[in-house]
């Protein structure tokens, strides 16, 4: 690719086009892609929509990405990008038809069903809400009320876990566990099925406060990204976690998503 010749993705749809620009992105990640740009256009209704959307991607020299559940669009869409030379890659259609001609059924063809406010989505809102509002122990009474708990010393990626389960619905609150803080009473009143403990290797640990220190402005050196401060935290948080009875997880090199995973399996 050359660094002096920008790119651009035209991501379109006939709902808000969120499906297909997750994949778009998780594409441009695999790449070297500094020069790649994405432009989104939802809510297509028309053919002439279309065109537009076509003829402007072929003077900009990029290509387009599109989710249209339209068979009438899908078409346009296929003929335009012919007729212009611009490579436009089907993301849905492929999926509907293995679909179609597996399980011998038809498509509902009515875009944004993957959005609509049912049940699981409200459900989603209220544990993210949840998830925000209880965050790093701020609620000590929502220990009881949560799904999940997590606990761990800091920087073990208790938050953004959090609110990565919240978006599957789960009602999640994280406590941090401190060696001069009490812990909550609730805590114990757990069953120990409800809480998942987070640790981390320990050198890793120091390097992820390190950068922190240098974040936050701090003097390198200060007692929360030493080694011995680091190995104190770690051996008082295994004690906890083995008093409860929990689960604990060692996320060092782990994914958000990799650790949802293990998660979600041990909630079924």
């Amino acid at each position: 690719m050359k660094d002096d010749q920008p790119y651009e993705i035209t991501i379109c749809s006939d709902s808000v086009g969120e499906t297909a620009e997750a994949v778009v992105k998780a594409t441009i990640r695999q790449f070297d892609a500094h020069q790649v740009t994405t432009k989104r256009i939802g809510h297509i209704k028309s053919e002439d929509e279309i065109r537009a959307i076509v003829e402007s991607a072929a003077k900009r020299g990029g290509f387009i990405a599109y989710t249209l559940v339209q068979p009438e669009l899908r078409e346009m869409m296929k003929e335009e990008a012919l007729r212009f030379g611009v490579r436009a890659v089907d993301i849905m259609g492929p999926m509907m038809e293995a679909f179609i001609d597996t399980f011998n059924d038809a498509p509902k063809r009515k875009p944004g069903l993957l959005h609509q406010m049912d049940e699981d989505y409200f459900r989603r809102v209220e544990a993210i809400e949840f998830a925000v509002k209880c965050d790093d122990g701020r609620d000590m009474s929502a220990l009881l009320k949560a799904s999940l708990v997590l606990i761990g010393v800091s920087r073990t990626s208790k938050t953004p876990l959090s609110i990565f389960l919240a978006h599957k619905g789960i009602k999640v609150t994280n406590l941090p566990l401190v060696p001069e803080a009490k812990l909550p009473k609730e805590l114990s009143l757990l069953p120990g099925n409800r809480i998942v403990g987070l640790t981390m290797d320990a050198e890793k640990l120091y390097k992820i406060r390190t950068e922190r220190l240098k974040a936050v402005g701090l003097p390198f050196g200060a007692k929360y990204a030493t080694m011995e401060r680091i190995t104190e935290e770690l051996d008082y948080a295994h004690r906890v976690m083995k008093q409860l009875g929990c689960h604990i997880i060692n996320v060092t090199d782990k994914a958000i998503e990799e650790t949802a995973g293990i998660i979600m399996g041990y909630l079924k």
